[in-house]
């Protein structure tokens, strides 16, 4: 294997300075010349300018020159085909170590080859492709094929039979003629065209040429007629086909997240580029890590989170900013790499608002690196009911993503959870993703359980660094969007604070960003955009609702957000009403040994089924209103079904994480589990055994501190 010196560029030699030639002294002329051996042209020549000094070439000038000492004025390094040893040169015309050059050599002409990589004299592999009375014509790769007469075939062969050839002879009008050979022990040596490589930012300049490219294999779709490969360089994506037959897959034994090396035209396909592939096969070994190395690194570096400042001060927040940066990259290289993003969220309004900051910020990316349209192939968003990873949602998940993997040669996705997955309750989820490969990074507030990092590439949340639930999803996500894309910074600035609200958050942290949008929205215009979200989240049960969404949080058009958000305000509020007129009656309340107040509502039996609010709603309305009417006092209010209670409270020093555990190692057989926040959350259980865990988490709460 031949390799052109880059330290003297080919040439064995560097030029020191110039100086006057010596023989012409700078004249360029030559003193004498011998007439009688110039041909006619040369003398019609000499006639008309004279003669030419032969030491400088006619310039006067002359080069100092110095022999390279990297090749020692070889002007090129050779390594062994076989091994990759260094060697002086070609080895009895081999270009191979004198231990491997005793085992013959074939060659494989890869499908960019043409005759300019042909050597008279070297051996190839061929396969048959057609019988003649006169010979046998071999095809040494898609362009060359060569002729076997009868003369020289001692066996007859079969069309598709593989067959060793020696290159004789190569005529002026490009036939060749072959022998065929018998080799038992033989090494192969793969033979590629001689291509710079290209980047994909600069195919524009290579229309109609011949190019080479190495990247990642990003997707794989087969058509009725090519295949597509989509290749990731370090500076984009490059749209490949390959043809075999029509409807047929071109290269099968190369897939997504495969390293590959290419060669093919650059051609103009509807205003778009693409490479019609000629050769295509996959890297391996010190090859393939040193492509993937250099796409790394480059990426890496692209994915780089901006620098940005918080929009409000928050010890909190810086605390939490590496961990934000974590999951900002993560994202970023997800996108870069044509990835599909999978955006999980809580459908409240705290885990809507987060979600959308994070959507506003991807969605202009994804469209500039996967085309116009690549929001609906490359993104997804879907709302959780509950709190944390549900079987049925992971169930979805892995369901749509092999499909698509299936039918459109997509990667996996990226899952992106946003208020929720940070519980225990999510690692039954996690661990099925595992299984098939799916990454996932995490924003939440819940209060975190350390199972949960071993399934995460990145994990933010408060409690991580000293805070609580006080700093709402909405909050964080909206600063990990800012560092994705700083310029969302305008149309996002004012989710956080319908995340607060939302969310009853009294962090300090919340105020400072309802403050920030105190000009333009109230605390009752918060409100009301608060409750019109959980009011929709409840009917789109589980989807999106992209298009109202956006209305409700006021990214579209102005009047269309105030109508709908006062409709929907006015259609909740007159269903609470409803619920809370049936529901207040049905309250009982005791005092616990705490000094606290407990209300009781069994939601099952006295309250509304199957509309709005629902149970948890309806749970935290009814505790708002014991709330102000035991004002001052610290508050717990249970709503309880059949398997199920919904636990709200204030001033009351509560760790229902904690409750959750000792609750279902205290009562055997009850099957409890739950959680949320310290003093927020919920728990399930078997019907049967509601009153023994109802009844001890009771004396659970009046046993705790009060404020």
């Amino acid at each position: 294997m031949r390799e052109e010196c880059t330290e003297c560029g080919g040439k064995g030699y560097e030029v020191l300075s110039t100086e006057k030639c010596s023989e012409c002294k700078g004249t360029g002329k030559s003193k004498s010349v011998n007439l009688m051996s110039l041909s006619q042209k040369d003398v019609n020549s000499f006639l008309k300018d004279g003669s030419v000094c032969p030491k400088c070439d006619g310039s006067g000038e002359v080069e100092v020159r110095k022999t390279c000492a990297a090749c020692n004025g070889k002007g090129a390094f050779y390594k062994c085909d076989i091994c990759g040893k260094p060697i002086d040169g070609p080895i009895n015309g081999k270009e191979a170590c004198s231990t491997c050059g005793k085992v013959d050599i074939v060659h494989v002409l890869d499908n960019s080859c043409n005759q300019d990589e042909l050597e008279v004299g070297k051996m190839y592999r061929a396969t048959v492709n057609n019988l003649a009375n006169f010979g046998v014509f071999v095809d040494l790769n898609s362009n060359l094929r060569g002729l076997i007469h009868s003369s020289n075939l001692s066996t007859p062969l079969e069309a598709g039979a593989s067959v060793v050839v020696e290159v004789k002879e190569v005529r002026r009008d490009g036939k060749m003629d072959l022998i065929p050979r018998q080799v038992k022990d033989f090494n192969i040596v793969e033979v590629e065209k001689e291509i710079p490589i290209r980047k994909s930012i600069e195919l524009d300049k290579f229309i109609g040429k011949l190019i080479k490219i190495e990247g990642e294999v990003i997707q794989v779709k087969q058509t009725g007629g090519p295949t597509i490969f989509t290749i990731s360089d370090e500076e984009g994506l490059i749209s490949c086909a390959a043809f075999e037959r029509a409807g047929e897959r071109a290269y099968p034994e190369i897939d997504s997240d495969m390293i590959i090396t290419g060669t093919g035209e650059v051609t103009s396909r509807a205003d778009r580029l693409q490479v019609e592939v000629k050769s295509m096969k996959r890297l391996s070994g010190a090859k393939e890590e040193a492509v993937k190395k250099r796409i790394d690194e480059v990426l890496d570096k692209r994915a780089e989170p901006a620098e940005i400042e918080f929009l409000v001060e928050s010890e909190i927040l810086e605390k939490l900013r590496p961990a934000m940066r974590q999951v900002t990259k993560q994202i970023k290289k997800a996108i870069m790499r044509s990835k599909p993003i999978l955006l999980r969220h809580h459908a409240d309004a705290d885990g809507m608002t987060a979600a959308v900051a994070i959507e506003r910020a991807i969605l202009p990316m994804i469209r500039e690196i996967n085309g116009p349209d690549a929001e609906y192939h490359y993104y997804k968003r879907a709302p959780s009911k509950a709190p944390f990873y549900e079987m049925p949602d992971v169930t979805k998940d892995i369901s749509y993503a092999l499909e698509d993997a299936s039918r459109h040669g997509q990667k996996l996705p990226l899952v992106v959870m946003v208020d929720n997955g940070s519980t225990e309750e999510d690692v039954p989820a996690m661990r099925q993703a595992q299984v098939y490969g799916i990454d996932m990074v995490v924003v939440d507030h819940h209060h975190p359980d350390e199972i949960v990092d071993q399934y995460l590439l990145g994990h933010v949340n408060p409690a991580h660094v000293g805070g609580d639930f006080g700093m709402t999803a909405g909050m964080l996500a909206t600063e990990v969007a800012r560092m994705i894309n700083p310029d969302v910074t305008d149309e996002i600035k004012h989710l956080p604070a319908i995340a607060a609200v939302g969310d009853r958050s009294e962090a300090e942290e919340a105020e400072a960003y309802k403050q920030l949008v105190a000009d333009k929205y109230s605390l009752k215009d918060l409100k009301d955009i608060a409750l019109a979200l959980d009011f929709e989240a409840y009917w789109l049960k589980f989807s999106s609702g992209r298009g109202i969404v956006d209305d409700l949080m006021d990214l579209g058009d102005k009047t269309r957000h105030k109508k709908i958000v006062n409709l929907l305000c006015e259609q909740a509020n007159a269903m609470i009403d409803e619920q809370l007129t049936a529901c207040m009656p049905n309250v009982k309340s005791q005092d616990l040994p705490n000094g606290a107040v407990l209300n009781v509502l069994d939601v099952e039996n006295y309250a509304h089924k199957f509309t709005f609010p629902a149970p948890g709603k309806t749970s935290g309305e009814v505790h708002d209103r014991m709330c102000q009417k035991l004002e001052g006092r610290p508050v717990i209010t249970i709503g309880y079904g059949p398997d199920f209670a919904v636990i709200r409270s204030k001033g009351v020093l509560m760790n229902i994480p904690q409750m959750v555990r000792e609750l279902h190692e205290e009562i055997v057989g009850a099957g409890v589990n739950g959680g949320g926040h310290l003093v927020v959350g919920s728990i399930k259980f078997v019907e049967g055994m509601r009153s023994e865990v109802l009844s001890k988490l009771v004396e659970k709460i009046g046993s705790v501190g009060v404020e």
